[in-house]
Parts: C-alpha cells; structure tokens; sequence
C-alpha cells in the first residue's frame, strides 16, 4: 500500500492515539528516512552529475547534495571514460607536488579535500567533462508529498516513524519491541531488494530463492 504525506501522518496519530504537533511528527519521518537510507541501498538514494574540470585547477567542486562517491569519470574529447582512484589528499599531494603547466595531465586520481571539494591529480591539462555518480538524500516525503518509500516500501516507512513517534512517548517496552520487530520484518524485505536483486541479474546469478518451510 503506498503512502502519501498525509497518509503517513493519519496512521501515525492512529496507531498512537496521539495528536502529535506536525513539527514532531515531521522530525519522527524524517528519522526513520534517515536510519533506512544508511541502512539499505535502495536506487532512490542513487543520482548522477555532469561537470566540467578548469585547466590548471586541481580542485573540483562536489554537488550541494553529495554525502559520498559511487564512482567519478573524467570523459576526454574522444568520449573516453578514465575512472578516477580514490587516494588521501597526501597521496595526490606527494605524486604530484609541481604544480607548474608541464606537469599538467588528465587525471587519474581524486580524493576528498573538504566536505564540498575534491582534489585531481594530476591537475587537469583540459577542461574535461566529468560525470559523479553519487550518494544523495533524496527529497523527503514531508516536502515532496511523495517518495520512493512510500510508493514501494510504506511497511518500512510506517514502523521506522512508529518506532521513532513511540520512542518519543516513552512507551512500555512491549510497544517498543513490537514496533521494533515489525519495522525490522519490512527493512528486511527492502534488504532484499536493495541490496539483494539490484545487485544481482538472473543471467549471471539465476532467480533469487528463499528457503520454504
């Protein structure tokens, strides 16, 4: 059953009898949002951007939205991809210490300098597009109405914000453990799919199979 905002918010103050503030129950959605999007690897958590480096300029700005790096590419004017090596800051720094033009070339390396900045070496020679392939939060469902979750995985969605509004309440122990194993039931069947069958093909693998008791 998918979920909208609103939705969301009904079943909340259902289940708990409670008649919440909508500034709570906003904190306890996004909560939940944010435990299962570092718990599992869903495709919603995945975007894609275009760049372009600056000759002679080792540094290159990451997107506002960027939390970590799937995999950066530098495309050259042959529209060849050269995946970048995730190295420290004082590898890229020891290898490449002339920062004169001469020693200018296509990068094979990044690292991240700051939370908003990588840093190439060695320096970029041309002004070549990059595409970043990143880890972002995607636009909570208390902004957006709608999301992901709530049109694919409500179950999690639902027990993730129940644990967090009965939590909050410092409800009896016995709640807790209930909402706690129901939202550990469906964050297992999105483990299934986020980090199960998207990570797999049935060519390769065959089709998934589950013991039946």
């Amino acid at each position: 059953m998918a979920l909208t905002y609103a939705q969301l918010v009904a079943e909340v103050q259902s289940y708990t009898e409670n008649q919440f503030s909508t500034a709570d129950i906003d904190t306890f959605i996004k909560q939940a949002e944010e435990r299962i999007y570092n718990t599992v690897q869903i495709p919603d958590l995945r975007r894609n951007q275009v760049g372009t480096t600056t000759t002679g300029n080792k540094y290159l700005t990451t997107p506002s939205d960027w939390l970590a790096t799937y995999s950066l590419a530098v495309i050259d004017s042959n529209n060849e991809y050269t995946y970048l090596l995730n190295k420290d800051v004082n590898f890229i720094r020891e290898s490449f210490p002339d920062t004169d033009a001469a020693f200018y070339g296509k990068p094979k390396y990044y690292g991240i300098f700051d939370d908003n900045t990588f840093i190439l070496g060695p320096t970029p020679d041309d002004n070549y597009t990059v595409e970043l392939h990143f880890f972002y939060y995607p636009p909570s469902i208390v902004t957006a109405g709608t999301s992901w979750l709530g049109n694919n995985f409500s179950s999690a969605l639902l027990y993730g914000t129940l644990l967090e509004a009965a939590t909050y309440m410092k409800e009896e122990a016995d709640i807790l453990a209930n909402y706690n194993q129901r939202y550990t039931d469906a964050l297992s069947m999105l483990k299934q799919l986020g980090d199960g069958k998207d990570r797999t093909d049935a060519y390769r693998t065959g089709q998934a199979r589950y013991p039946v008791q």
